[in-house]
């Protein structure tokens, strides 16, 4: 970091070095169109698939499947949710495609950098004045002709690429991270199948089951294991729906306890962070509903068969049931065969009606296979130290994100500068 001095300025005291520019006079709008054809086919970005606050993706579709006009973006610039602008929607994607029209696609203007250019839109000062000036009620968009007026302080180019560089060093440790992440929940249901599906877990000399001659017997859901049984998900664990409680009561929201809701769940194995959480008087509450470390949370409501595990003590709303096993080394096969029957779920949570839900009853009562307990506990041996890295590398990337959030507002003010190599003079 370095240690330059700082000027006053009709906006404050900025760096001797930093000037006072209007938005629009580093970056601009780009609003090049696109109309779905089906002999141009494009990865689709819409507001779905930014994920709220974290600066990253949970998918990617397709323009094949949309129906109005687009807008088309290209590697490296800027995405900027502008429908709601208080989730932080916010994206820089690494390939060229097509994303909504309620997207804003931002671009830099010469001698500018469009890593810097990300961070600024991602500033959360720059997130709540985008919120303060939508326009409109019951959909507010931010209006871009007013957010190209304001006038900021920034550095010059070098020092703009200086500090993209470093925010996004962050930003690629969180993405490894995640991909180390995908490559492990990969191996866990590669494994997972060779022993639960074509029931080759290890007999007891070490051979593939199955294939070893191993005895299997009929049962109401085909084929299973000799020694293995066909029950409900209320016989492998207590069956919770979670609750939230009343709004009204102030005093029970903002605490230390994790609050899961459906949003909280996308693309984990384990909820490390919530959106919202209950103080120890919230808990007590509805003492009732508190799950342990372990348990299997599945999604029930409108969005049906997300799952994922609970680290420490929660608890849910009511669009989430949720199983707190038996025994604790039955957790990775629950986790894995909820998985498993994301389209079953779909389907029994239809019930003919296009509204998805599915109560705690007929959820208690949907049929698995239950593998004994020799073969459980030795499964969980196996990936045991899988999950415990999955978790340990979600925390690290909780981590990060905390201190590139808690990096980005101080050095887009100039409040914390960044050392510029000596190599830096070109643009």
């Amino acid at each position: 970091m370095s240690s330059k001095g700082y000027k006053e300025t009709e906006i404050g005291l900025i760096p001797e070095d930093w000037e006072i520019k209007k938005i629009g006079d580093i970056c601009q709008q780009v609003r090049n169109s696109f109309n779905p054809n089906d002999n141009d086919i494009r990865p689709y970005i819409g507001l779905e698939h930014i994920n709220e606050g974290s600066l990253t993706l949970n998918g990617v579709g397709s323009s094949s499947e949309v129906k109005s006009g687009k807008l088309v973006f290209q590697n490296g610039q800027i995405l900027f949710g502008k429908l709601r602008p208080y989730f932080r929607k916010v994206y820089r994607p690494d390939f060229d495609g097509v994303c909504s029209t309620d997207i804003l696609v931002i671009d830099k203007k010469e001698d500018n950098d469009n890593r810097f250019i990300f961070y600024f839109f991602a500033n959360p000062l720059i997130i709540d004045i985008a919120t303060q000036s939508s326009e409109g009620t019951k959909m507010p968009r931010a209006s871009w002709n007013y957010l190209i007026d304001l006038e900021f302080p920034f550095p010059d180019f070098n020092e703009q690429k200086a500090i993209g560089k470093f925010l996004s060093s962050i930003d690629q440790k969180i993405y490894l991270n995640h991909q180390m992440n995908q490559t492990l929940e990969a191996i866990g249901q590669a494994i997972f199948r060779h022993w639960f599906v074509h029931f080759e877990f290890p007999n007891s000399e070490g051979q593939p089951y199955k294939s070893s001659g191993g005895e299997m017997v009929d049962s109401e859901l085909g084929e299973i294991p000799k020694g293995w049984k066909i029950g409900k998900l209320k016989d492998v664990g207590k069956i919770v729906c979670g609750k939230t409680p009343p709004k009204s009561k102030q005093e029970y929201f903002g605490g230390e306890v994790p609050f899961i809701k459906i949003p909280d769940m996308h693309g984990q194995t384990f909820v490390v962070k919530t959106e919202d959480s209950l103080t120890q008087e919230g808990k007590k509450f509805q003492q009732n509903k508190t799950l342990p470390r372990n348990s299997v949370c599945i999604s029930c409501i409108a969005t049906v068969g997300l799952v994922c595990i609970i680290p420490q003590d929660s608890q849910t709303n009511q669009q989430i049931n949720s199983i707190i096993p038996q025994h604790e080394f039955f957790t990775p096969y629950l986790y894995y065969k909820m998985s498993s029957m994301k389209d079953f779920i779909e389907i029994l949570a239809s019930g003919g009606s296009a509204t998805l839900n599915l109560n705690t009853k007929n959820f208690s009562n949907i049929d698995i296979i239950i593998p004994s307990d020799e073969v459980l506990k030795k499964y969980y041996k196996n990936v045991k130290l899988l999950f415990d890295q999955i978790l340990n590398n979600q925390i690290r990337n909780e981590t990060l994100s905390k201190l590139r959030n808690l990096l980005l507002p101080k050095l887009m003010s100039g409040k914390i500068r960044v050392n510029i190599p000596e190599e830096a003079t070109v643009k």
